[in-house]
């Protein structure tokens, strides 16, 4: 009660709301981008009923200790991508699901980077040096030795639907 009064945003989830006071996403919690002119964060939790369920938040048990099984999963994820349009070196975080079944909004510079061409450019039907400019624009980077620079995908995604009304 007493964080609520104190943090109240983070307290009630660090939701998103639009302009019309819908809710949109979350600060802390990825959420699932299926359209071939989004940038897709982490693969898809593997929370039961529906991705990024953080209701059933646990691990999958795809592990090392496992290995057929999960590098099944990888190699899906990587058709997905490359069925996307996705080309070149894939980062772990395109590919990866983590331990905990909710993965951040955030991926690594490389993972949106390498989404640019052709996958959402060529589907936004927009310049290639244009979308690689926005995603630029929106990395961030913490102050920390060995963190590599990120990118929110949800607020990456949201800027490009203002850009093109497709999406938005």
């Amino acid at each position: 009660m007493a964080g609520g009064a104190v943090f109240p945003y983070q307290a009630h989830g660090s939701l998103i709301v639009d302009g019309q006071d819908r809710v949109i996403g979350s600060d802390l919690i990825g959420q699932n981008f299926s359209a071939p002119f989004y940038f897709q964060g982490r693969p898809p939790s593997e929370t039961p009923i529906t991705a990024y369920n953080a209701s059933s938040s646990g691990g999958s048990n795809l592990a090392p200790g496992n290995p057929p099984l999960l590098l099944e999963h990888i190699a899906g994820r990587v058709r997905a991508l490359r069925n996307a349009g996705v080309q070149g070196s894939l980062p772990s975080d395109l590919v990866m699901a983590s331990g905990s079944g909710l993965d951040p909004p955030d991926i690594s510079l490389d993972a949106a980077l390498v989404q640019v061409p052709p996958a959402v450019a060529e589907a936004r039907g927009l310049p290639e040096k244009e979308v690689r400019a926005l995603v630029l624009a929106r990395a961030e980077s913490l102050p920390v030795p060995f963190v590599e620079p990120y990118v929110n995908v949800l607020s990456l995604n949201r800027e490009l639907d203002r850009l093109d009304r497709r999406g938005g």
